[in-house]
């Protein structure tokens, strides 16, 4: 028997300028008293965290800064978060102010200060054992600097194994923040190289969600078994058919000019309505794609990131397969990959091959804002593939979300075609 039954679930939300300037109220309302701020060394550096604890102060509730959160973060970096957390607490709310590293890393400190067991336990299958938290979390605030992770939005933390050289994560609707507070007056800091890398995970939260596996395509489930990731469904494709028109008129100013305030505002409601879709609907290959390609960077630097060290930015690695994946799963439902490329890209010429359409409209928008040429701009190449295959196929909660079954030989196809996209 199909699924009858589809799920929805969202945060509380505070969307505007000016309203990182309420948040003692909200945290007041909740009563908390004693809290802490998460983030990375980068927005600290803005003086925004501070900001934003020292004005708890007038509702009397006292906040503690930790800034050490690791961008692109992995299990030692939430661990040293955790242990940082119960060391300086206890606290009774936390809030998150950066991009999806910070949120993602006080999911995880607030998941593992407040239930037994380790990091690892949590983990989704089959790279951990998927144990669900036995308590209640404590209330988390998700305050987004960066327009593209969507992770306020969502119950699913991110994260890189080290020992595996794999990402991967950790999802229960318990983990999902109970208020984000989007101002996009704190995305007007973003370099460009980071506007291009987050909004292209806005736009594949957008396409994988609206090309998902319908809801009643899979079979029914028991009450205890479903998860947040349901599949396609008509909430879930009203925000994305919303996000991608956004899109559509505001990524590429917002790359070409940062001060462009009415850019960063439709940039930051695009981020939040993919989130509110794909956080229920769920994302597939292109975001398990992503995964080893970022897992097992060697020797790629962006430009507008942290220097020292290796990385793949989240929305760039995301980005990298997707027009192969869009191609491959053109034919579950061409129907929606045309529409989403009209909304994405509605004044270029409809090529004569329905399914080249939204690949071409993603690889334009790539080339326009300074996108990578595929997964070999990155530092991969043919040998890569076996293992790239490898990390992908461990993202089975991804890809069950896909609209056409997915081996080993679909996920190799895709990697190769995609060393060069140009």
């Amino acid at each position: 028997m199909n699924e009858t039954v589809f799920t929805y679930g969202a945060p509380q939300l505070k969307f505007g300028g000016g309203a990182a300037d309420e948040i003692g109220f909200d945290l007041a309302q909740f009563g908390a008293r004693r809290v802490l701020v998460v983030t990375d060394r980068g927005v600290a550096a803005t003086g925004g965290p501070q900001r934003i604890a020292d004005a708890m102060a007038a509702y009397g509730i006292t906040a503690d800064v930790f800034d050490g959160v690791h961008v692109e973060p992995t299990d030692a970096s939430m661990r040293k978060a955790a242990g940082f957390a119960r060391e300086a607490g206890p606290y009774d709310a936390y809030v998150a102010v950066g991009g999806g590293s910070s949120i993602d890393t006080a999911k995880a400190v607030n998941l593992l200060t407040t239930n037994e067991g380790d990091l690892a336990e949590y983990l989704n299958p089959p790279v951990g054992a998927g144990r669900a938290p036995e308590r209640p979390l404590l209330p988390l605030v998700a305050v987004p600097t960066t327009t593209g992770t969507g992770a306020e939005s969502t119950t699913v933390c991110v994260l890189d194994v080290l020992d595996l050289r794999v990402k991967t994560g950790i999802s229960h609707p318990r983990m999902r923040p109970v208020l984000a507070v989007v101002d996009p007056e704190l995305t007007m800091s973003q370099p460009a190289s980071v506007t291009a890398s987050a909004g292209m995970d806005i736009l594949c939260h957008a396409l994988e969600s609206y090309t998902a596996r319908p809801y009643d395509a899979f079979e029914r489930k028991r009450p205890e078994q479903r998860v947040p990731y349901c599949g396609a469904n008509p909430v879930s494709d009203m925000w994305a058919e919303k996000s991608l028109s956004l899109l559509s008129r505001s990524f590429r100013k917002a790359v070409r000019d940062g001060g462009d305030r009415e850019a960063r505002t439709e940039m930051a409601l695009a981020a939040t309505f993919a989130g509110l879709g794909f956080g229920n609907a769920g994302v597939h290959i292109p975001h398990a794609n992503a995964y080893p390609i970022a897992g097992r960077v060697a020797g790629f630097r962006p430009d507008g990131y942290p220097d020292g060290e290796p990385m793949v930015p989240h929305g760039m690695s995301v980005a990298l397969t997707a027009p192969e994946a869009f191609r491959f799963t053109f034919e579950a439902c061409p129907e929606r990959h045309v529409r989403a490329a009209e909304l994405l890209d509605p004044g270029m010429e409809r090529p004569a091959d329905a399914a080249e359409h939204l690949p071409r409209a993603v690889l334009r928008l790539m080339r326009d804002i300074g996108m990578p040429d595929g997964v070999g701009g990155v530092g991969y190449g043919e040998g890569d593939i076996p293992g790239l295959v490898e990390g992908t196929m461990k993202q089975q909660r991804l890809l069950a979300i896909a609209p056409r079954p997915v081996d080993e030989d679909a996920v190799a196809g895709i990697f190769r075609r995609s060393l060069r996209l140009w």
